[in-house]
């Protein structure tokens, strides 16, 4: 990673992607407790006030493509047409996020998590995250409801939905070289939640 680190060819752009590379190179060598965003910023040629342009915190470094990806949730979700069962719109939409996951993002963080010691910090900022696209999904089978919904079948939907998908997330990171794309997990994750819901709605 040294060698990687240290190429003389390196971009010095202040950018996510930059930041990313520095922040996993030094998580490698030093693990993530041991690492601060002083020696993040450095080794990526920024400045602190730079990092922090981009990121909250240093935990937001482990969920660059997770962060990317997700944020298409909500958009998708909007698009589904009125005419579109809620839970057919609601599958619709998650298979389609993760459908614009780039196949070759596979989120470092989840792959050398004993390596880097992130374990801990993946648990607290992933929940933080989980609970987030929890409520935007509650939200919209609320809307799609209406009142008849009632205060629990919305998050009950998306509690589940959610949480198929990140199992599905989990499984395809650790499959290694002969992972099929993202979308494919998803699906095969949430279609039995989705169809379950979608009989009782």
């Amino acid at each position: 990673m040294n060698d990687i680190a240290h190429h003389i060819g390196r971009p010095r752009r202040s950018s996510k992607r930059t930041l990313e590379e520095a922040a996993a190179e030094l998580f490698l060598e030093q693990t993530y407790a041991r690492t601060t965003v002083d020696q993040i910023a450095a080794r990526a040629g920024v400045s602190r006030n730079t990092f922090f342009n981009y990121f909250a915190s240093k935990s937001d470094v482990l969920w660059v493509d997770f962060d990317e990806t997700v944020e298409r949730l909500a958009d998708e979700l909007a698009a589904s047409g009125a005419e579109v069962a809620v839970m057919d719109a609601v599958r619709d939409a998650i298979v389609r996020v993760a459908a614009s996951h780039p196949d070759d993002r596979v989120p470092w963080a989840l792959t050398q998590v004993d390596l880097m010691g992130t374990r801990d910090d993946l648990e607290a900022s992933g929940l933080r995250r989980f609970m987030k696209q929890c409520d935007v999904l509650g939200s919209f089978v609320l809307r799609r409801l209406g009142d008849s919904a009632g205060a629990v079948l919305p998050q009950a939907v998306a509690f589940s939905v959610i949480g198929a998908a990140a199992a599905a997330a989990g499984v395809w990171a650790s499959a290694g070289i002969g992972r099929r794309p993202l979308a494919d997990y998803v699906a095969e994750a949430i279609a039995p939640v989705c169809a379950g819901f979608a009989a009782v709605l």
